[in-house]
């Protein structure tokens, strides 16, 4: 069985229903709007996110939950959806999971009304039914995850980010939404603030081993579906590099940042900078670090009772820091 499809076997019947509600969140009155989101549910993902949602509920309720916690689901992909058909916005992208992006068959303009109107979607699935404790999970992750975007913007135009400022970067773009899912798959079945919050931390160290495992991913010669060097062409700081320009000699720090502002669509300049971060220790750094989250997010799981649930959140991080794309 694969990874994925171990992780779901628990939650198989949930996930089912689950879609079925997703599709009645997107509906509209008006044609072009159902067309679009006809196209968005038929190329989704592996929605790890509801699976999130729905173990953490289950684990956490020891095996019970309501509309709630679909809800709860629904809301985080409904505002997920819009923030991806965004993003391909901004980043110009025509092609997403292998499909046509939204503003590649539809033009910038109804892209961003499309994200728009999922965000407002989602947003009106809490407060219609008075979830105001998830609506405010969500939220939070959305503010998060701009600033994470526009701090990664301003440090790359002068590449002069530290460690912690990329800790802080990938906690709130990538990292942020995890934790919200796991959070509000506590909330969604009536747990403590404390175990909301304990569960919050767990996603949130998910998420950043989650990012640091692609970070890796830029120096591996492997087929990912990710040209090796493209964090690099695109100036972005990733840990393997961050490290090596702290660790490295003057003379090496300015031929590399040099590499990176002026030389990054070189493609043997490129192949230059991956080489001397490997030799460099940038490799065994990054994984040394993605095992401490790893190793976090594990004790907090352990505080939990053996049930299938705590069995696929377990081979759910091991997925995350093993998995081959």
């Amino acid at each position: 069985m694969k990874a994925v499809e171990q992780i779901k076997y628990p939650i198989n019947k949930e996930m089912e229903l689950f879609e079925e509600k997703f599709k009645e969140a997107m509906l509209s009155k008006v044609p072009l709007l159902n067309r679009i989101t006809y196209y968005i549910v038929r190329r989704k993902g592996k929605q790890m996110r509801p699976m999130f949602v729905f173990l953490v509920a289950k684990m956490v309720s020891k095996g019970g939950f309501e509309d709630r916690t679909y809800r709860g689901a629904s809301v985080i992909e409904l505002i997920h959806t819009a923030t991806l058909v965004h993003d391909d916005v901004v980043d110009d992208s025509n092609r997403r999971r292998g499909f046509f992006s939204i503003n590649a068959l539809w033009k910038n303009k109804i892209a961003v009304l499309v994200g728009d109107f999922l965000l407002s979607k989602g947003l009106l699935l809490s407060i219609d039914n008075e979830d105001f404790d998830i609506l405010k999970l969500i939220s939070v992750a959305v503010r998060e995850m701009s600033e994470g975007e526009l701090l990664q913007i301003e440090k790359a135009r002068r590449l002069d980010i530290t460690e912690d400022v990329y800790f802080e970067i990938i906690r709130q773009k990538t990292a942020t939404l995890i934790a919200a899912c796991c959070a509000i798959g506590a909330a969604s079945v009536g747990a403590s603030d404390e175990e909301i919050k304990k569960m919050h931390e767990f996603g949130e160290l998910i998420g950043i081993a989650f990012q640091i495992k692609d970070d890796l991913f830029d120096y591996t010669d492997s087929n990912i579906g990710k040209p090796t060097g493209i964090d690099i062409k695109e100036q972005k700081m990733t840990l393997p590099l961050i490290h090596t320009l702290n660790t490295c000699s003057e003379k090496d720090k300015k031929w590399l940042i040099n590499s990176v502002k002026k030389h990054n669509t070189d493609k043997k300049r490129v192949k230059e900078v991956i080489n001397f971060v490997k030799e460099n220790g940038g490799i065994e750094y990054t994984i040394e670090k993605m095992e401490t989250y790893k190793n976090k997010a594990l004790a907090i799981l352990n505080t939990y009772p053996e049930s299938q649930y705590k069995s696929s959140l377990l081979t759910m991080i091991d997925y995350v820091v093993n998995r081959k794309k």
